[in-house]
């Protein structure tokens, strides 16, 4: 499918914009699952102020949204209306050592190279995010985490555009920081931050790096098409556990399938669509549901229109009121 071009409807907004701008742009090459539909309109930002100046001429009615690495989201087959905002490594890219053990970086800076940039400045704290692979946008909006340890005990602050254009940083508090969630605005893309690390002696944190990655090889399918963690982990348990109890390790709809070595991790085989991949993981938390009555969370993001085939239920559609 494809959607009017705005660039047509809206000729402004290419006056005096440095950034790329796509019209329906495929959404399925920018997402590890590489599935789903187009974006209506793509903007790649020269910078900041470039982002500033777009977002101040674009009409408060047409939805924004941003889009980083892609590792973590399943994009619907009816693909996005609106614009999609994707940071580029030009532009927000970039890392500096600060005083203090900090260290700043641009939201579009892999969560590993963060990582690799605070071990050769002797900051530990960091290595957690060698084993999560994402950009640094999206672990500050969803406070990622791993091994232990979250984005928001290594965050100080970050700087964000709204979207009227207009520039705001934002303090850890002012996060509301929870459980692979951040209360910040919807409407507010971030494009920095500064991190605070503690002084370590760089081999002992290559050390626990090498330990993230080894133990992300041996217990993770992370040469498949995959999303990462499909589910959060319930109070008092895990999700893969849950899973694996409802009989879904393995699962397959589609080209979808439930992996056999994590199965808290969903797979593209190669055919799968959007729809096949959502069917899936509503049908795994029906069974959960149903096996356990724990009421699994989606710790990958869903969003867009559904294509053809038309929406997926949540739960099916099946025992909502007893969740």
């Amino acid at each position: 499918m494809s959607y009017p071009d705005l660039l047509i409807d809206l000729p402004d907004l290419k006056e005096g914009t440095r950034g790329r701008l796509t019209p329906n742009q495929p959404l399925s090459s920018v997402t590890w699952f590489r599935t789903g539909g187009p974006a209506q309109l793509m903007f790649q930002p020269a910078d900041e102020d470039d982002l500033a100046a777009f977002l101040m001429k674009l009409p408060k009615d047409i939805p924004v949204l941003p889009v980083g690495l892609g590792s973590n989201l399943l994009i619907r087959d009816g693909g996005l209306a609106g614009v999609v905002v994707r940071l580029s490594a030009k532009g927000f890219g970039g890392t500096e050592i600060l005083d203090g053990n900090r260290l700043r970086a641009g939201a579009a800076v892999p969560d590993k190279r963060l990582a690799e940039t605070a071990a050769g400045a002797g900051l530990g704290g960091f290595a957690f995010y060698t084993g999560i692979p994402g950009a640094l946008g999206g672990a500050l909006r969803m406070n990622a985490g791993a091994h232990g340890t979250e984005t928001r005990e290594r965050m100080v602050e970050l700087t964000a555009i709204d979207r009227d254009g207009n520039k705001h940083v934002l303090s850890n508090a002012d996060m509301g920081y929870a459980y692979r969630h951040s209360s910040a605005s919807r409407d507010l893309i971030f494009t920095s931050a500064v991190f605070e690390g503690i002084p370590q002696d760089e081999t002992g944190i290559r050390a626990e790096m090498a330990a993230v990655v080894e133990h992300r090889e041996k217990a993770q399918p992370i040469r498949e098409k995959t999303g990462g963690s499909t589910f959060k982990n319930p109070e008092g348990t895990s999700a893969w556990k849950e899973v694996d109890a409802a009989g879904c390790r393995g699962l397959t709809i589609g080209g979808a399938q439930m992996s056999e070595m994590h199965c808290n991790f969903m797979i593209n085989t190669g055919s799968a669509t959007a729809h096949d991949l959502e069917l899936l993981g509503e049908t795994v938390r029906a069974r959960v549901l149903k096996n356990s009555g724990i009421r699994l969370e989606w710790e990958i993001k869903r969003l867009g229109n559904f294509g053809a085939e038309g929406p997926v239920e949540p739960f099916l559609g099946q025992d909502q009121e007893a969740a």
